[in-house]
């Protein structure tokens, strides 16, 4: 019990900067109409990331950031009308294997071919843009048993891509004139880390964000199969290979829970009040997730991202988007 006590005590100063920001994000939503919280609530984590910054004592409770995000996504479940996205869900389906399939493809060729970015730097470029962001880096990164600068590099570059298309896709949609289910399902299988893109998705509309975390979650299941495919690729191994259950351990399960509260909900099981309730505290959660998030932005790291890799993940973002924004104004 003293244990958990002290580790309570340990998280309690970063839980309550990431509770204030988010509250500060409703009020100041809240006293402007058509402000989303959950972009104040990354402006804000930005904004205090780099100029205060993040005090030691608060590094463990604003740590726990990622927790909230995938606890308030398995919430998520819980608005997914089941009936809407299976009508839709084939089309989609097909939609993420072929973005990234063909996203990651186009990395390597990119990469290696123009910007003569060399492996493993190259392949967790493409894995980042393709599939889960920074998640992809790291996971590809230890199959391939890459250097820990190697991985920093891609992370980097990758992150600084999420910064961007958080506030570009939004006004992109709204300039466009894209529906919500079109903007979600568009920022989904375009942009790259899974917070960045819920962020773009809640920002455009609820349901925007419903559909850019379905399909995201979509792309974040394939990761496994990727990384087994870069193993064989690499290393000549079977899939049979003991790594495998590491790969297991990279897997994002918080996507089983999702399906699962999802399932719970369609089922008829709970009350209009009872999934009222989980959409506040999926909100709740989302509010602190994202102020975690935008204190993870550093831009002074961004400006030490190198011009090779940063020229190789734009061509990639700008084919693939834009090859998507087609694909989802003709099927959708």
């Amino acid at each position: 019990m003293t244990g958990i006590a002290e580790a309570v005590r340990a998280h309690l100063p970063g839980l309550a900067l990431l509770a204030g920001g988010a509250i500060a994000a409703t009020l100041i939503a809240g006293a402007v109409p058509g402000l989303q919280p959950l972009v104040v609530a990354v402006v804000i984590g930005v904004g205090v990331g780099n100029t205060v910054g993040v005090p030691e004592i608060a590094e463990p409770g604003v740590g726990v950031d990622k927790l909230f995000l995938e606890t308030g996504i398995v919430l998520l479940g819980a608005a997914v009308a089941v009936e809407e996205f299976l009508t839709a869900g084939p089309t989609v389906l097909g939609l993420v294997v072929a973005v990234v399939a063909g996203g990651l493809l186009l990395g390597e060729v990119v990469a290696r071919g123009l910007f003569r970015i060399g492996s493993p730097t190259s392949s967790l470029l493409a894995a980042g843009a393709s599939i889960c962001g920074v998640s992809a880096v790291v996971a590809i990164g230890r199959v391939l048993d890459a250097r820990g600068a190697d991985i920093t590099f891609a992370a980097a570059t990758i992150l600084l891509f999420d910064a961007v298309t958080l506030v570009a896709f939004p006004l992109a949609g709204e300039w466009l004139g894209l529906t919500s289910r079109q903007f979600g399902v568009w920022a989904g299988v375009s942009m790259f880390s899974t917070g960045p893109v819920a962020a773009a998705g809640f920002a455009y509309s609820p349901e925007a964000g419903q559909w850019a975390t379905v399909t995201k979650l979509a792309r974040n299941s394939l990761l496994g199969g990727v990384a087994v495919a870069y193993s064989v690729a690499y290393t000549a191994r079977s899939a049979a290979d003991p790594d495998v259950r590491r790969l297991w351990a990279e897997f994002p399960k918080f996507l089983l829970g999702f399906l699962l509260v999802a399932a719970v909900a369609n089922s008829g099981l709970l009350s209009p009040a009872a999934l009222a309730s989980i959409g506040r505290v999926s909100d709740a959660l989302f509010a602190l997730a994202f102020v975690g998030l935008g204190l993870s932005i550093r831009i002074e790291d961004m400006r030490a991202v190198g011009a090779a890799p940063v020229g190789a993940v734009l061509v990639h973002l700008l084919v693939v988007s834009a090859t998507a924004l087609a694909a989802v104004r003709w099927l959708l």
